[in-house]
């Protein structure tokens, strides 16, 4: 029990004495994540949903609902396609590839239900409602062209986008919170791994805790160079 309590308070000692290094390291590298974030460009997000269901359709059993909720997974697949993507950027006149909007999008059906979140990245919070808007009326009317049944399939935009007022990205208070408490835990990590590696003696408690022998006397260190000069 006593060693524990001894080997604890000698690490929390070694802490201590190197505190003021770890909080150096830790607001440097605060300073510079949140610096960089400033500096990056920042993105918004605008969002719609699509309700998928069929045209004149009566739901009577609850296998009618499954086989729609089904449906509306493979629908979500078919919003994040290259022709919709290139009906999109010739409607809105936009200069990216089908592949850039591509890779700004992001499609999920919402639980097991017949919704569909349509979620778009944009520098330009605008451009991100209106490309959002876009791609859910393309969609729609890709969907209702496809077949002219009583029962045929439809997609409606339930909710349009709305013009996003913050940036999604990046967040400076959020990566510079993460940073410190990353810094501060490996500023400790790292005091502690010197510690244990560390095998000379700093206190006659410490060398009786090792040694198991008790200390007689301690021998103070002096200076060669100025006892000689005094000697002289």
């Amino acid at each position: 029990m006593y060693k524990d309590i001894f080997f604890l308070t000698t690490l929390l000692q070694a802490i201590w004495r190197q505190v003021w290094i770890i909080i150096l390291v830790a607001i440097a590298l605060t300073g510079a994540t949140v610096g960089f974030s400033l500096l990056q460009t920042p993105t918004y997000e605008s969002s719609i949903k699509l309700f998928i269901g069929q045209k004149n359709a009566i739901v009577e059993t609850p296998s009618d609902v499954t086989g729609l909720q089904q449906l509306t997974l493979t629908m979500a697949e078919g919003v994040s396609t290259r022709p919709i993507a290139e009906a999109v950027i010739r409607q809105q006149s936009l200069r990216i590839t089908p592949q850039d909007l591509l890779d700004n999008l992001s499609v999920e059906q919402i639980g097991a239900t017949q919704f569909i979140q349509v979620t778009y990245e944009d520098s330009s919070p605008k451009r991100a409602q209106r490309v959002a808007n876009a791609i859910g009326e393309v969609f729609s009317k890709k969907v209702s062209g496809g077949s002219s049944a009583a029962n045929a399939i439809s997609a409606t935009v339930w909710e349009r986008a709305a013009l996003p007022s913050e940036p999604v990205s990046p967040n400076p208070m959020r990566n510079g919170l993460l940073t410190l408490v990353a810094a501060l835990m490996l500023g400790v990590g790292l005091t502690l791994l010197l510690k244990l590696l560390d095998d000379s003696w700093h206190s006659p408690e410490e060398v009786e805790q090792i040694t198991g022998v008790l200390t007689i006397g301690v021998i103070p260190q002096y200076s060669t160079a100025r006892m000689t000069k005094k000697i002289t």
